[in-house]
Formats: C-alpha cells, structure tokens, sequence
C-alpha cells in the first residue's frame, strides 16, 4: 500500500539526496545511519517509562530510521549506485531494525508480550514471504495491508498517542500482530495463485 507512496517519496527527496552526497555519504552508510536511529528509538522504547522525553523521542527516532531507508535508495537510483550487495545489506538492517524495536517495546512491557511476539514473527515473515516468493519469481511488492511503511506509521502513530490515551501503543501493537499475520495469509495465497498461472 504505502510501497508505492515510498516510492513517489523517493523520487521527491532528489534535494535531500544530493545533499547526502554531497557530504559524501552513500546509500549503504545512510543504510546504517537508519539501523542506529532505530537502535536509538529501540532504547528509548525500552526506558519509556525513566524519562517524560521517552515516550515523544522514541517514535521521532523511528520516524528517523523509515527517512533514512527511503533516503539510501532515492541516493542509490539518482547516483547509479544501486548495487546487489546494497540492496541485501538494506534489507538485511530493515530486518534488524524491526526486531530490536519490537524487543524494546516488548521489553519495556508496554504491550502484551503475546501480542508483541506476535507483531515481530508476523513483521518477519511479511518480509520473509516477499524474498523467498521472489526467488521463486513472483514479484511481491505491495502485495499486502501491512508491509514496513504501513507498519512504522501505525507504530509511530500509536506511539505518539500515547500522550493521550495511555493504552494507544498497547492496541497499536495489537492491531499490528493482526495486519501483519494477515498480510503473510495474503501473501501466501497470492503466490499460491501466480505459482499455479505460471505452471498451467
């Protein structure tokens, strides 16, 4: 859903992405940049509760992380950067970004842990479908209610209305677990589909 919002992002942060390069950064170091924003956001959710700035700079650092992974590849595809290797690492660190930061939400038991389990494992295999689907070539992309973008926004949101209503990120986190097992169900069944179209 939000894949293709990203993609239209990307292609309006030419500004943003000839400022990276001209500071001489490359899509892989904004790669890493994003995996230490969402390190940060991660360590911030899990001392939600130490410090009243917590809870408003835990979603901003996420937020932080999601510009930087439309960052790297809007730089990777003005600058002819786009490399194999690139696009493995991005992936690889998006990965670890969503499992530490579902660690430190689970952590700071501001969701039940059941149902942050639930969110990481269904999160992981949303993105694991879509690589192993398209090693099977079957294009995968925006197949789905919950991919990443979809979910760092619900994320940030429920974050941020925790100001509100204390249980917002708890809920937020259950509506997450839900979207994003129903997303493998959806992805699951659309490969089943194309996999028979291509056999036929």
């Amino acid at each position: 859903m939000l894949t293709k919002l990203k993609q239209r992002v990307q292609f309006w942060m030419t500004a943003e992405a000839k400022l990276a390069h001209s500071i001489g950064l490359t899509p892989n170091q904004i790669s890493a940049i994003g995996i230490a924003f969402a390190t940060l956001s991660a360590l911030a959710y899990w001392k939600w509760h130490f410090h009243t700035l917590l809870p408003t700079l835990a979603p901003l650092l996420l937020l932080a992380s999601g510009f930087c992974d439309a960052l790297d590849g809007a730089l990777a595809r003005l600058y002819g950067e786009a490399t194999t290797f690139g696009g493995f690492l991005d992936s690889l660190l998006d990965r670890y970004a969503d499992a530490i930061i579902f660690c430190g939400i689970i952590l700071s038991r501001l969701c039940d842990p059941f149902w942050g389990l639930a969110a990481l494992i269904g999160s992981l295999l949303v993105s694991y479908a879509r690589a192993r689907a398209e090693a099977a070539g079957v294009k995968m992309e925006t197949v789905g209610i919950a991919e990443r973008a979809e979910r760092l926004v619900i994320l940030a949101i429920a974050s941020f209305l925790t100001i509100a209503w204390r249980e917002a990120l708890s809920w937020g986190i259950v509506i997450l677990a839900i979207l994003t097992n129903l997303t493998v169900l959806q992805r699951v069944i659309y490969f089943h589909e194309a996999s028979q179209r291509k056999e036929e």
